[in-house]
């Protein structure tokens, strides 16, 4: 996202997380604030991800969703599969992705952040 008033909001967002980790109703008023520069700068994907994230938020009190996975490189061992995820650690990853919306690999993950919200059961 290029617009300066969006990029201080996403700052304040990750400082917050790191900071606080999340906390709920501060979070999905930020995310909230944040959604009308995605439809003004014509980022639908991001848009998107904003809105269910705050949906989810609302729903589950914590983000349940773990970071994309990396396609395993050939020959690499899959030592990550049984890592533990933190729900800090993976919202602060989605929000990092929807500061540098610009690349398309991170809309390529963003989209994987909707699928799995989409999908998300309790």
């Amino acid at each position: 996202m290029n617009n300066p008033k969006a990029q201080k909001l996403i700052k304040k967002i990750l400082d917050d997380l790191d900071h606080a980790g999340i906390i709920t109703n501060t979070l999905v008023e930020d995310l909230k604030k944040l959604r009308p520069y995605a439809v003004e700068e014509k980022l639908p994907v991001v848009a998107k991800a904003l809105r269910l994230t705050c949906e989810h938020l609302e729903e589950n009190f914590t983000f349940d969703i773990s970071i994309p996975e990396d396609d395993p490189i050939e020959g690499e061992e899959e030592e990550f599969e049984s890592q533990e995820f933190s729900a800090d650690e993976s919202i602060m990853y989605l929000i990092n992705l929807i500061k540098n919306s610009d690349n398309q690999m991170n809309i390529e993950e963003i989209r994987e952040y909707n699928e799995a919200l989409q999908n998300y059961e309790d």
